[in-house]
């Protein structure tokens, strides 16, 4: 049995020292710097679990590694048995291209070997569909982020980083999800910042673990595969926790994960997120493109006609506000008459408005909030994290979204989080929980906005959920618990009798105190107060008067 901490420093540390070659040759905080520590990660990983599955296989037909390689009926025999894993030839291994290390043109047979694998018609699914019908490789030539003269000594440096003799993944790949969340989150915590197109939170272990647990104690789990869908995934925190959280049935993983982002980076961060958690079987549904103009994952696998795709579940974190006055009346014009589902057209209560300053501001998130509502089977399920202003808001697109999910009987839940709990944004958050068979059932109001502890992290001030805190609000939720200051249980009638309000604090009971006092002692407190109440107006009048001295010499100096 490896030792696990052991085992994941020195992961880390071979993250970290690709890390330091890159600052040594340039390309620190440059964009390229993220696609030579993620693709280089990802070929060491997939390189190790090629060999590692080879070495089992060879094992078994009672042959040495080489043979299986170089015979071409026992290598097809070897991905006849492993489909789910990327294929490689011999010639694309680290073990063999290190022997070639001492050559000129090192550089370049690296960047062929990456070439070659992401060109196999085996690895055609690891690519990344795009929402245009193109298809983005596996791996890019990594060696081309570098100056010419520098090339060969950076991919030298890269095999001296990555050879079997300082680590081998192989004793790593049965481990468990927690595991490979914490590689993760260490391998892409440089680069998953607010930038581009749409701001790429990275959401904490925390928010993801709570929302999959809570999402599947929701009603029973069967034995089946679930359509399991974000329409604005970033690296893919919250569904492949929700992923892990479903389990596996009898015939393997009981999620079918579908994705869309529109960011390249985040994009290419989920794949290799799923490639890490043997997800491989979905990587096919990973789409990079606009899920607000064009969403593309439908009825029908690859057919537009067919219509667009219902879900069990569906999880998001989406961007809240930013410019997309560019395709703003183009999504307005495409979906105004859009199938009817559940009684509500896709935008039902609107896009928001092009302001003439601050575009920036534009509500994008509540585009998704109405996607993912229509989106949804009739009885699916789906949690969004919204800035907590949303759940009071007493007009506009927001105040018509909660009354459709009330009024319509959708709403299983709120749980307003601590303020800071994304490290790189102030805005505080909400997690929104639909079941759209929660016909009768109470809804479940949550304020944990005091939990957590404060961490530096960087320049940024974060609050950090503890185990027990996470719990808590976990079992709450679930158990539907009422706890005094902490959470309530309300009707939809109440919700629409309160302005359809979800904040937790407009439900509390508030409680008066009441203290018994002699006749004695209520004039005694009384007279204290008359007293006081005295000092008071005269300490006004002493400030007045001195305010009034003071303008009018301010007065005179300005005359003079």
């Amino acid at each position: 049995m490896p030792d696990i901490f052991k085992l994941e420093n020195k992961i880390k540390q071979m993250i970290d020292e690709m890390k330091g070659l890159c600052q040594t040759n340039g390309l620190s905080n440059q964009a390229s710097e993220e696609v030579v520590i993620t693709s280089v990660f990802l070929y060491k990983f997939l390189n190790d679990k090629f060999m590692a599955n080879m070495k089992d296989f060879a094992k078994d037909m009672d042959m040495s590694t080489e043979e299986v390689l170089k015979d071409k009926d026992m290598l097809a025999g070897f991905y006849d048995s492993f489909p789910q894993d990327v294929a490689f030839k011999y010639e694309d291994t680290i073990e063999c291209l290190i022997n070639q290390v001492g050559n000129n043109d090192f550089y370049r047979l690296f960047d062929d070997a990456l070439e070659r694998i992401s060109n196999y018609p085996e690895n055609e699914e690891f690519s990344i569909d795009t929402a245009d019908g193109g298809r983005k490789p596996l791996f890019t030539r990594v060696t081309e982020n570098v100056e010419a003269s520098k090339r060969n000594n950076f991919a030298k440096n890269i095999f001296g980083i990555i050879s079997q003799d300082k680590f081998d993944f192989g004793e790593a790949f049965k481990n468990n999800f927690d595991f490979y969340s914490a590689i993760f989150e260490h391998l892409i915590k440089d680069y998953n910042v607010a930038s581009g197109v749409y701001a790429e939170y990275f959401t904490p272990q925390a928010i993801s673990a709570i929302i999959a647990k809570i999402l599947v104690e929701m009603s029973p789990v069967e034995d089946k595969i679930y359509d399991v869908y974000d329409p604005s995934a970033g690296s893919g925190s919250l569904v492949l926790h929700l992923a892990n959280a479903l389990g596996k049935g009898s015939f393997g993983d009981k999620a079918q994960v579908y994705t869309q982002d529109i960011s390249g980076k985040s994009s290419r961060f989920l794949r290799t997120n799923m490639l890490l958690n043997g997800l491989t079987n979905s990587l096919d549904n990973i789409i990079e493109g606009d899920a607000l103009e064009t969403p593309a994952h439908y009825k029908v696998a690859h057919d537009p006609s067919s219509g667009v795709k219902q879900f069990d579940y569906i999880t998001s974190n989406p961007p809240f506000k930013m410019d997309f006055s560019s395709t703003r009346n183009t999504i307005e014009q495409k979906w105004e008459d859009s199938e009817i589902r559940g009684g509500i057209k896709r935008f039902f209560a609107g896009v928001p408005k092009i302001p003439n300053k601050k575009k920036e501001s534009m509500g994008v998130y509540l585009c998704f909030i109405q996607h993912i509502l229509w989106s949804l089977k009739e009885d699916g399920k789906a949690a969004i994290v919204v800035p907590t202003g949303f759940i009071t808001a007493q007009s506009g697109i927001e105040k018509t979204v909660r009354q459709t999910i009330v009024d319509k009987r959708w709403l299983k839940g709120v749980i307003s989080m601590p303020s800071n709990i994304f490290a790189n944004t102030g805005t505080n958050v909400s997690v929104l929980f639909i079941d759209k068979s929660n016909k009768e059932g109470n809804i479940m109001l949550i304020d944990a906005s005091k939990l957590g502890e404060k961490r530096k992290e960087g320049k940024n001030q974060r609050t950090v959920l503890r185990p027990d805190e996470v719990e808590k609000i976990e079992d709450t939720f679930i158990n539907q618990d009422v706890v005094e200051d902490f959470s309530v249980s309300v009707t939809y009638e109440q919700i629409a009798e309160k302005n359809y309000s979800l904040s937790a604090g407009q439900y509390f009971e508030v409680k008066i105190e009441f203290v018994e006092l002699s006749q004695e002692d209520f004039e005694k407190r009384m007279l204290a107060y008359s007293s006081r109440i005295e000092e008071l107006f005269k300490e006004g009048k002493s400030l007045e008067d001195e305010i009034k001295q003071r303008l009018g010499e301010l007065k005179y100096e300005k005359k003079q």
